[in-house]
C-alpha cells in the first residue's frame, strides 16, 4: 500500500480509522524528510494492515501547529485513536520496522483501561 496525503480535512477521520495510522510530517525543503522518505514508502508498501500518511507541513501549517509539530520529520503513531508513539527526527529502516512490531504489540484493552483511570482521576 502507498502512504496517503492528509490534510485538515481529512486528519480527524484518518485518526478515527479503523487501522493503525503512521503519520510522518514533512517538508519539500527538509533534506533529513527527503532521506527518510524511501524509508517510510518502503515501510508502507510492505504492511497494508496499516495507515501510512504524510502530512506537508508547508502546505498544513494550522494542523501543524495544532499538533505542536516543532521540528520535522517527526513521527506520530495512532491506533484506536489513541497517539501511542511520537518521535522528531528520521528513523532507520530497522527503527521502523522496530516501531511497528511495538505497535502491532500494544494490548491496547490495557491502553484504554489505563485512559479511562487517568480520565476518572482528574474528575475525582
Amino acid at each position: 500500500m502507498s502512504t496517503v496525503d492528509l490534510t485538515q480535512d481529512t486528519f480527524q477521520a484518518a485518526v478515527e480509522g479503523d487501522k493503525t495510522l503512521i503519520i510522518d510530517f514533512w517538508a519539500p525543503w527538509c533534506g533529513p524528510c527527503k532521506q527518510f522518505a524511501p524509508t517510510f514508502e518502503a515501510a508502507a508498501a510492505k504492511n497494508d494492515d496499516i495507515t501510512f500518511a504524510k502530512i506537508n507541513t508547508e502546505d498544513e501549517q494550522e494542523l501543524a501547529s495544532a499538533m505542536r509539530i516543532r521540528s520535522i520529520p517527526t513521527i506520530m503513531v495512532f491506533r484506536e485513536r489513541v497517539l501511542l508513539f511520537q518521535h522528531s527526527g528520521a528513523l532507520s529502516e530497522s527503527q521502523l520496522d522496530e516501531l511497528i512490531t511495538q505497535v502491532r504489540d500494544v494490548n491496547m484493552e490495557e491502553v484504554h483501561a489505563q485512559i479511562a483511570a487517568q480520565q476518572q482521576d482528574t474528575q475525582a
